[in-house]
């Protein structure tokens, strides 16, 4: 048995046979095809081996990602546990109701999404069709670093901005100790728009101008050749925009942890009180080694939320997209 140090302790591990097999397949076919068929088969034959190893090397941490979750993750999701809450539960009863995370996560993403689309949208709308001079440039910018700004930043602006404007309309000290949901939807909203700007902004761009010089030449004003033309015609592509934004706010934790906090119980009321999602809710179980396994059936939640989500956003897309195209 050849011993290679670092693959293992005692000879060859299956990811190191996996390597090894993977670059002696490379190696000898493009050999063999160099010696019966020639250099430029031998080339296309190396290069096709080439790309479809890498698309294994990329698909395959994806798979693993998935298939850890489902296994460790699939023996506590209970229709029981995605109603019921941690009230009154202890270790004990093993704790296993995330109803309230579920609850909260659906409540901040959508409350976030209402806010981050429309104001996303309209601004991609002004980048393209309006947008000239010093302040279009300035909002480019402006959503250039936006986009790469941290997730615990816009937490902070969200704990700092919200109870100081709270403080400020109802006068009261204790604002300024306060987390809610909405608080966590403002800190979300920060991350969501600059994705759905960029995005829309892209689809729009592709829209043929020749659809828009057809809608004016038939006397059909600006305003009204955006909203039945341009934004008709790049729907499918906002909506798969929109989906991936949402996705990616969707598995926040350190933002939510500062506005929203953690708690037992339901919240329906985005403005009063502490409110659980799914991120807090992993991370609060992984924490304590007795609910570890509650952690992978939360994560397995949210991984079967998005899934959901991206079903949802391919029917509307198909819906409204222009009859050409379905």
């Amino acid at each position: 048995m050849v011993v290679l140090n670092g693959w293992g302790t005692e000879g060859i591990t299956p990811t190191a046979t996996a390597v090894l097999t993977i670059v002696f397949y490379l190696v000898l076919s493009t050999i063999i095809s160099f010696a019966v068929e020639g250099r430029r088969y031998a080339t296309d034959r190396m290069v096709s081996g080439l790309i479809v190893t890498a698309f294994i090397i990329a698909v395959a941490p994806l798979i693993s990602l998935i298939w850890m979750v489902i296994s460790n993750g699939y023996s506590e999701l209970t229709w029981e546990f995605l109603t019921n809450d941690r009230n009154g539960l202890t270790l004990a009863d093993h704790a296993t109701g995330a109803g309230h995370a579920l609850v909260g996560t659906l409540l901040i993403t959508g409350t976030t999404a209402l806010i981050a689309v429309p104001l996303g949208v309209m601004t991609a709308v002004y980048l393209v069709e309006y947008g000239r001079g010093p302040l279009a440039r300035t909002v480019t910018f402006l959503v250039d670093i936006m986009t790469g700004i941290p997730s615990i930043v816009a937490g902070l602006f969200a704990a700092a901005m919200i109870p100081t404007i709270a403080e400020y309309f109802v006068g009261s000290s204790a604002a300024l100790q306060m987390k809610t949901g909405f608080m966590g939807s403002v800190a979300l909203v920060v991350l969501m728009t600059p994705i759905v700007i960029r995005n829309t902004e892209e689809m729009l761009r592709i829209v043929p101008n020749e659809l828009r010089e057809a809608s004016y030449a038939l006397g059909v004003t600006k305003s009204r050749t955006i909203t039945k033309v341009v934004l008709r015609t790049a729907l499918p592509g906002i909506v798969s925009g929109v989906v991936i934004a949402v996705a990616r706010i969707i598995g926040e934790t350190a933002p939510l942890l500062i506005t929203t906090g953690t708690t037992n119980v339901f919240n329906w009321n985005l403005f009063t009180g502490y409110m659980e999602t799914l991120p807090t809710y992993v991370y609060s179980s992984w924490s304590n080694q007795a609910t570890r396994e509650l952690a992978w059936s939360g994560a397995l939640t949210l991984i079967l939320l998005v899934l959901l989500l991206n079903l949802v956003a391919r029917i509307i897309a198909k819906a409204f997209a222009p009859k050409g195209e379905k």
